[in-house]
């Protein structure tokens, strides 16, 4: 299985256009009808979004004058390097165990033997 990231690029893109604070870009989104906080608009340049609406991005990209793909860069993820190394590129038996294979088994409990310790 393929699994895909992203890269976010407003702030090199910014800078590209000579757009070096996080103020400048509040006024210009107000202009567009996008209302954010201080705060939300230092975080949509400084921080990767896990999640952006879709006015915000095409806010930005009028503001900026830019297209999409240079805001946001498809890339393959990353495989953490004790799973490569190990062969467990899935989840699945090519390689290694699945995660099936480490879930606690069922416990069996067993009526006392004679003889034996009672609890």
């Amino acid at each position: 299985m393929r699994k895909l990231d992203y890269r976010w690029h407003l702030r090199e893109v910014m800078a590209m256009r000579g757009m070096f604070a996080t103020t400048d870009l509040r006024p210009l989104l107000a202009e567009r009808g996008i209302e954010l906080s201080p705060s939300q608009v230092y975080r949509l340049v400084t921080e990767r979004p896990e999640r952006l609406n879709l006015a915000v991005l095409m806010a930005l990209m009028d503001i900026l004058g830019c297209r999409m793909e240079e805001l946001i860069e498809p890339v393959a993820a990353q495989v953490p390097a004790a799973r490569r190394a190990a062969g467990q590129e899935g989840s699945g038996p090519p390689g290694g165990p699945g995660v099936g294979e480490f879930r606690p088994r069922r416990a069996r409990v067993l009526p006392p033997s004679e003889g034996g310790p009672a609890n």
